[in-house]
């Protein structure tokens, strides 16, 4: 950053620094000149360029104190102008204090916006619910009018069955009738005997007369009956007819009630519809205006973090020191060419040699510009780690991660949305997970909560920088803690011969060796050492042992004994455990394996291959800068704790059922450390197990500590996640000793030669 500063890739001119005055840009701070010996003095690009390209001439090159006094002003100028520039940066940093207050009153907003969404969801869901009532209502007018219909259909049902018993009666009579026809057919017959017989029998026929007579009347009678069972018949079709319109009328009621009601409906749905639409595009409008302030706050960060991080310097003093080698390569072409006009050009001896030394003393000045340029950009790879450790600082001592499995084959898919979700404010957005138990929920908030769909890649990427802490020179520890199942090996380790896989330990090897390739042209030189061990049934044993009698165990107790032991520097030691030097992260991959293969896992109803054991694995590293005499040691802890079970689950029995009861002894006492560090008692129990005291210097002395939380969703598993989650919450809010560099110059008998 050599009078200018880089803003969205477009060249920003230098502002004057005298007396207070303002920026020449428009989103500039004010800049503060108290106490500044630069504060009458105005830079701009030419003039850094001009300082930095000057060429100090010397009236006589053996005349040094000339040649000091010059050299004296320059470094004088070159002073100021870094100066300047260091008030530069307070600028920025109050100009990102502002940009922080900006966000703060953008944040309010969002907020004063979701609460109205809230009143106007609300609002809705009170007119759906009238909507709802109409509806009832009206369904229950509808019932009504169709009990109405049933009933007219039954009237008119008994009216067709009272006309059938008339038309039946009919028949009857008719029937009557023919029989009365026949017996009058047959007393014409008498009668045409009788008159026959008429001189014979006149009493006979008197009385014959009187039976005809009284035919007669019978006769008349039943034309009489028929006669009125038609008027009651007409009268029946009458009353069928007006029943029939009655019901034709009820339903065309019944028809225009339903257009009516259907028509009222229809016209408050698109009226629903409409204002459900406006509200959804205003509900649109408010997310496009908070997408639109979270990339202006991207913008902003993104600008902050340009501001702040020195990279950029680097960059730019790499930039100078490639144009400046090009510039060499030139002068060196330059004087090859000289060299060659020398050869043919006509001039004297004395003038050749005059040239040739003005151009050697050219490229003396240019190396000694080099050389100052890379030791600016050590000065900055110093202050680069300064403020990356000072962040974490920041962060907290011990920081927690979450993560989510996904679901398995055969596991029930439907209950994960029910036990476990994310809320998606943006204050707890990636940061805060909720469990649902017995329809209560429970909220937890960790630095980081990973989902099921997150890769291996994701994951290292957040602690990437904490690994790069270990090549600084500072003590790191990252261990997995959950469940068996829960995927704590997966996440340490990863799935063998799939790259993109991979778990933390061998990424955290890959890092460190591209890092340490990187720094050899800092000047840095690294040797790395690893030890890997587990314990079981409260038994350490070497992972790495080649002797065969010494991995195995009778009854859990291991035939070698390996003590643990803390020096007064807060450095852990195993005794008699095999600690070898690597090279490569081929050789540490093979290790690993290795390793793989003497652990202890078995099978329970939980977890086809479930660990039995606390896997550890340590990488011890040494560093030597010998153009700075300055020497780093770091150490990184990567562990993978065995599992916490049930044995109503897990159906442990035999040596499984002592395993079990082992790992969740020293998950106990790893729990009971934590609350003992939690209240800030003056006694924690590191002594009650082999597990807690191995990480004493982890978990209270000055390392950097990251436990990942590891959970799985399915809703068997609900309890132990609430436990896992409340365990994890306790972690995060302990306060440890401050991390603490360990980092000192090389005495002249102590350099170690390092390859």
């Amino acid at each position: 950053m050599v009078g200018t500063m880089a803003s969205n890739g477009r060249i920003r001119p230098a502002f004057p620094v005298a007396n207070g005055s303002k920026d020449l840009t428009p989103d500039s701070a004010p800049v503060s000149t108290a106490g500044s010996e630069c504060g009458q003095v105005e830079f701009t690009r030419e003039d850094v360029e001009a300082l930095l390209n000057e060429r100090i001439k010397y009236k006589s090159k053996f005349n040094y104190k000339e040649r000091c006094e010059n050299m004296m002003e320059y470094i004088k100028r070159l002073r100021l102008c870094i100066r300047w520039f260091q008030e530069l940066e307070l600028d920025y940093a109050f100009e990102q204090e502002k940009l922080k207050n900006a966000l703060v009153l953008n944040e309010k907003h969002c907020a004063v916006m979701e609460a109205s969404l809230k009143n106007k969801e609300e609002e809705l869901n009170m007119i759906i619910e009238e909507l709802r009532k109409n509806f009832e209502s009206a369904q229950i007018q509808l019932a009504k009018e169709q009990t109405e219909k049933l009933a007219a259909n039954d009237s008119l049902g008994k009216e067709k069955e009272a006309r059938l018993a008339v038309e039946k009666a009919q028949g009857g009579l008719t029937e009557e009738l023919g029989k009365a026809q026949g017996e009058l057919q047959t007393a014409n017959q008498r009668i045409q005997s009788v008159n026959d017989m008429y001189k014979l029998l006149q009493e006979y026929n008197s009385s014959l007369q009187l039976y005809n007579s009284k035919l007669q009347g019978d006769l008349d009678e039943a034309h009489e009956t028929i006669k009125r069972g038609e008027k009651e018949r007409t009268e029946i079709v009458e009353n069928i007819g007006n029943l029939k319109g009655q019901f034709s009328a009820l339903q065309d009621q019944l028809v225009a009630s339903k257009v009516a009601s259907q028509d009222d409906i229809m016209k408050q749905k698109a009226e629903l519809v409409n204002e459900i639409a406006s509200l959804k595009v205003e509900l649109q409008q408010a997310k496009d205006e908070r997408d639109h302030h979270l990339t202006e706050l991207k913008t902003l960060q993104t600008e902050a973090n340009k501001y702040n991080d020195f990279k950029d310097t680097i960059t730019e003093l790499e930039t100078t020191c490639s144009s400046q080698s090009n510039q060499i390569k030139e002068l060196q072409d330059r004087l090859v060419s000289c060299d060659r006009r020398l050869q043919m050009s006509d001039l004297t001896t004395f003038e050749k040699m005059n040239e040739f030394e003005d151009q050697k003393q050219t490229i003396i000045d240019l190396k000694s510009r080099v050389e100052e340029a890379e030791l600016k950009l050590v000065e900055g790879e110093k202050l680069r780690k300064k403020l990356h450790n000072t962040i974490l600082e920041l962060k907290g001592n011990i920081r927690v991660f979450c993560r989510v499995r996904p679901l398995l084959p055969g596991e029930n898919n439907g209950d994960e949305g029910k036990t476990i979700s994310y809320p998606a404010s943006l204050e707890l957005l990636g940061r805060g997970i909720d469990l649902m138990q017995n329809a209560q929920k429970h909220s937890f908030t960790f630095d980081k909560v990973f989902l099921p769909n997150t890769t291996q890649e994701d994951v290292f990427i957040e602690i990437s920088q904490l690994v790069q802490s270990a090549l600084d020179g500072y003590k790191v520890c990252i261990f997995a803690y959950g469940q068996t199942g829960s995927g704590k090996t997966y996440t340490m380790m990863g799935k063998p011969g799939n790259a993109e896989e991979k778990g933390l330990i061998p990424r955290c090897l890959e890092q460190i060796f591209e890092t340490r390739q990187s720094l050899r042209s800092q000047g840095w030189k690294y040797e790395l050492q690893v030890s890997m061990l587990e314990i079981y049934n409260e038994t350490i044993r070497d992972l790495l042992s080649t002797n065969k009698e010494a991995m195995r165990t009778d009854n859990g107790v291991s035939p070698q004994k390996h003590a643990i032991k803390h020096d007064a520097h807060g450095n852990t030691h195993v005794a008699e455990l095999t600690i070898l030097d690597v090279k490569s992260s081929r050789e540490v991959s093979f290790l690993l394996d290795h390793a793989a293969r003497n652990r202890s896992v078995g099978k329970t109803q939980m977890n086809e291959q479930s660990s039995r054991s606390h896997f550890v694995f340590t990488l011890r590293i040494s560093g030597v800068n010998e153009s700075t005499e300055q020497q780093v040691q770091g150490v990184l802890n990567l562990i993978d704790l065995a599992g916490s079970e049930r044995l109503s689950k897990s159906g442990s029995t035999g040596d499984r059922l002592k395993e079990t009861q082992a790992i969740n002894k020293s998950l106990s006492s790893l729990g009971d450390v934590i609350f003992a560090l939690a209240k800030k008692d003056d006694h924690v129990p590191f002594r009650n197990s082999k597990l807690t005291y191995l990480l004493q210097p982890c978990l209270g002395g000055d390392s950097k500590t990251l436990m990942f939380v590891n959970i799985a969703p399915e809703s068997s598993s609900t309890g132990e996640s609430l436990c896992s989650l409340r365990f994890a919450a306790r972690v995060n809010a302990c306060e440890i000793g401050t991390p603490r560099r360990q980092t000192n110059i090389i005495k002249p008998l102590d350099r170690l030669s390092l390859g």
